[in-house]
Order: C-alpha cells, then structure tokens, then sequence
C-alpha cells in the first residue's frame, strides 16, 4: 500500500516536483482474444463551455490554447449526475448493437466522479436501464475505462458473461475548483459505452499491459471526502474536496509512460507501429499527445483527437473518441487498434485491438 504524505495533502502547500520520486513502472502483460466489440455509443451533456466563455470570468483564452489545445467543453447542468451520462451512452449503445437489453449479463462502470459515495453509480445505471446483471464500478480515474475494459473481456473469453456492458463516465465540473485556472479549464464531462460479446478467434486484445504506481498518489488526488479525512470534521468548513493536480510531474510521467508501454504492447504482440491503423490516447492534453507522437515518429493523422471540442473527459475520454471515429468510418473488420489510458493512482492502461 502506498504511504500519502497526509499533513502534506492537507496543507496548502504543494511538494515540488523533484521532491517526489516515482517508483520504476512495472505493467502487467497479457492477451485475450475471441471476443468483440458489438456496440458503441455515447453521451455529453449540451452544456457548452467555450475559451471565450471561461474569458468573461477571467481566464486567459490563449493561454489555455496554446498550453491544452482544448477550444471548448461540456458541463452536466445542475441536477445531471455522472449515472445521467452513463445511462445516455449506455441507452445508445444498446440500440447500435441491437440486442435486447435483459440478455445484457454484467454492467462495469468506470467512473472516479461517482453520484454518491454509496452505493456504486453502476446500481444506479443498472436499474435505469433494466439490467438484471451483476453491476459494479472500477475506479482508476482517468484509465478507467481501460481497466473496466480488460475485465470486462476476461469475464466474456472465461465464459462468465456472454454480453457485458463497460461504460466510462464522469462529470469532471462537479470536482474541479472553478478558482484553479491552470487546472479547471482542462475538464469536461461526458460517457461513452462499449458492449462485449464473444467473437472470432482472431478478434479481441492482441496485448495489453496495464500497471499502478502508488508513490505518485500525491501528484493527482483528491484529498478530502473518504475515510482518511471525512468532508466536515467538528464542523469545521472543509477544504481540499477539489481536485488536486501537479500538471508538470504529470507531463513528464505521462510522456514517459505512453512511449513505454506503447513499445510493450506491440513487442508482446510481435507487431510495429506501422501496424496500427488507429491510435487513440486518453484526451489529456494536446501538449503530451504531441510530444509522444513525436518521439514516437507517429503520422498525425493516425491518432484520432477530439481534445478541443471536449477537453478531458477523464473515464469518458476514450469511449467517446472511439464512438467519434467509429462512426466516422475509421475503424473496421480487422483493424488493429491502440488505446492508452492514464491518470491518478497513477494508473495506467494500454491495449492493442484487433477489430
């Protein structure tokens, strides 16, 4: 178990970043083939918040430009929850893979933005939609999706679920601090779904390495509102319930830890880059996706983004990428596919799919 520094979490003071030392990264390698994807779909709120609109209330629109490539955003209205998201994505996906939903045997939610502490958000969305399926979240912030993903399929090859629902959703605006200006205009909200069936031999996870690093957990968290430090103590008005966030650490590990496990996934799976027909990253920032195409010498336009028009979605990012580029026509029968996801924990998650 990782140690947090505690009193360095609740104070007003931030560690610099040579101060904290990430433990040499370890992912977990694996396959899983005979199995695929039978549906997508998605859902944003229709809130949208552009550069100009963060402006008016003081922010600098060129800044955010220049250091995010993020152009606009969407924000959940009041009384839109992160399950509204997920149910919207979930109701879409459903409907492409045209199956009846009671044949659905498991629902995974990935989500760290739940609509309440207890019970899980996937109970909320299972009873929504129906669903007389085991459901349950997986919470590993913006790799969520991914990690939901990966057992999702090791539920349908172990013959343990014949359909499986994975949905990644947040509501990012509910947990960032609309005073952080380096931090709140990178986040929006959105979801997206995936149903899992079983498939040919050849369709399914070729590679995937997926790993954790606890020593970074100071670098990306969200220090009140669980058992280590409840939301009031004494009634005492309570702090630090935002999201916290050291952007330049994170640049850096993410940079590094894209280039590594990009290069696992495919020597586990005997390929190159130049076998990859797709790539899809986590929406983070422009700046790190750039800078990994580049040391990567990946072709531009093998790298499907949709950063400007939703910023980063964290759960959300990559299902609502892959539905974009789906229906857009940029992934078919056979394609190889890769994704990453990363984010606090640190976690991380990279899987290379044959469509």
């Amino acid at each position: 178990m990782a140690v947090v520094d505690r009193e360095l979490l609740m104070s007003d003071q931030t560690p610099p970043s040579h101060a904290i030392e990430l433990k040499p990264r370890r992912s977990r390698l694996g396959r899983l083939m005979g199995v695929r994807v039978l549906g997508i779909g998605s859902g944003v709120p229709d809130n949208l918040i552009r550069n100009e609109d963060l402006a008016a209330l003081g922010y600098d629109a060129d800044w955010i430009v220049q250091r995010t490539g993020i152009l606009a955003r969407r924000h959940a209205e009041p009384g839109v929850a992160t399950s509204d998201l997920a149910v919207e994505a979930a109701r879409r996906c459903i409907e492409h893979a045209g199956v009846d939903p009671e044949q659905i045997d498991l629902l995974l939610v990935g989500t760290y933005t739940p609509d309440l502490l207890l019970p899980a958000t996937a109970n909320l969305v299972q009873d929504r939609l129906g669903l007389r399926a085991p459901a349950m979240d997986i919470q590993a912030a913006c790799a969520s999706f991914i990690y939901a993903m990966i057992t999702g399929m090791q539920y349908v090859t172990s013959g343990c679920s014949r359909l499986a629902l994975v949905i990644g959703a947040d509501c990012n605006s509910r947990v960032v601090n609309p005073a952080d200006r380096r931090t709140y205009p990178l986040f929006g909200d959105a979801a997206g779904a995936v149903l899992l069936g079983p498939g040919e031999e050849d369709q399914g996870l070729l590679s995937y390495a997926v790993g954790s690093d606890g020593s970074g957990a100071e670098l990306l968290c969200r220090p009140i509102g669980g058992s280590l430090e409840p939301f009031s103590r004494d009634g005492e008005e309570p702090v630090g319930h935002f999201l916290h966030m050291e952007g330049r650490p994170i640049f850096k590990w993410a940079v590094r830890m894209l280039q590594e496990t990009v290069r696992e996934v495919l020597d586990h799976a005997h390929l190159t880059l130049q076998d990859v027909d797709l790539i899809i990253f986590h929406q983070a920032n422009m700046r790190i996706l750039n800078t990994v195409m580049k040391e990567l010498h990946v072709e531009r336009d093998r790298v499907f983004t949709n950063l400007e028009r939703y910023g980063n979605t964290s759960a959300g990012s990559i299902p609502l990428a892959l539905d974009e580029a789906f229906r857009e026509g940029r992934i078919r029968r056979g394609n190889h596919v890769l994704f990453s996801g990363f984010g606090a924990g640190l976690a991380w998650g990279t899987v290379l799919m044959k469509w």
